[in-house]
């Protein structure tokens, strides 16, 4: 669901523009935001390649005129963006809004201040409003999916980097009181540095224990990082297979037999057959035919039309 601010103007070109630029259910809209997709990676590609020294003395002038091209562009887009817009200050503050500032403001403002070229490095950011993109197209579901599952094994992975984080610090002290100065283990702070690289298993080798004893806590270190880096993995692909079942499966229960595990839209239990749905009559179901009248029934109805 759109934030508040993300209405429309008024009717007429306003609103057919916020149809296109800010929805995706239409061919027009869906051609729109792949266009903008392609403008994305391709400038971003250009930002790249233009920090090859070799490349940027050969096509200097290229990259120049390649980049104005896509910042004129991006400049244009977000001012029919402001314009089809109801609240277009509102949308402005918004994350997205200052991310399409921030898209175009560092090559405006290395035109206009000599010292500002440092942040055209910034239009790398160019790439997170791909997300924008993809959030108005068909995998929103995929998105929310993924979202869900995050927050969902937040505590875990809050507990388990807390738990690194103490076998870390212990580890270091321990390598501190046992290694020379003359090794680089001059503080606790570099020797939970040193304990760091060597849990993850990237192995810099900037700084080595030189005794035995610290040699063997090396071995300690890293064995006992190949024996938890799976874990936060696995914590967020359960919360991930918990997702896609509770999206996918229902929790009601069979009338019949009591299964719960059924699809959402399954119309039968998998086990006994019977029909699910409670609000409605299975259509299989043969029409019942109207009960004979009774005896008693048939007897006041002579009666009435002696009567009439």
């Amino acid at each position: 669901m759109d934030p508040h601010y993300l209405k429309p103007a008024k009717q007429g070109l306003r609103t057919w523009l916020f149809q296109v630029i800010f929805e995706s259910d239409t061919p027009l809209a869906k051609g729109f935001d792949i266009a903008l997709i392609c403008l994305i990676i391709i400038s971003v590609m250009v930002v790249i390649l233009e920090s090859i020294t070799s490349l940027r003395s050969d096509y200097g002038s290229w990259f120049t005129l390649a980049e104005w091209s896509f910042t004129s562009l991006f400049t244009v887009e977000l001012a029919l963006r402001l314009y089809c817009l109801e609240r277009p200050g509102r949308y402005l503050r918004s994350f997205y809004g200052v991310l399409d500032v921030v898209a175009i403001l560092p090559a405006w403002l290395a035109l206009l201040l000599p010292g500002a070229q440092s942040l055209v490095v910034l239009r790398l950011l160019r790439t997170l409003r791909i997300f924008r993109v993809l959030r108005l197209m068909e995998f929103v579901g995929e998105g929310q999916l993924l979202l869900s599952a995050m927050q969902r094994s937040g505590r875990q992975i809050v507990l388990f980097l807390f738990t690194v984080l103490m076998i870390v610090t212990i580890f270091a002290s321990l390598i501190y009181l046992i290694e020379p100065i003359e090794a680089g283990f001059t503080s606790i702070p570099r020797a939970i540095y040193w304990a760091v690289v060597t849990l993850t298993t990237v192995g810099f080798g900037d700084i080595t224990p030189v005794t035995p004893v610290g040699q063997a806590i090396s071995v300690m270190v890293m064995l006992t990082g190949y024996s938890i880096i799976a874990v936060p993995t696995g914590i967020f692909s359960a919360e991930v297979i918990r997702s896609i079942r509770a999206d996918r499966y229902s929790d009601e229960a069979c009338p019949g037999c009591g299964h719960d595990r059924h699809e959402k839209r399954a119309r039968y239990c998998l086990r006994c057959g019977t029909w699910l749905d409670e609000h409605s009559p299975d259509p299989n179901l043969p029409e019942e035919e109207p009960e004979e009248k009774s005896e008693q029934d048939a007897e006041q109805d002579s009666k009435k039309g002696i009567q009439d």
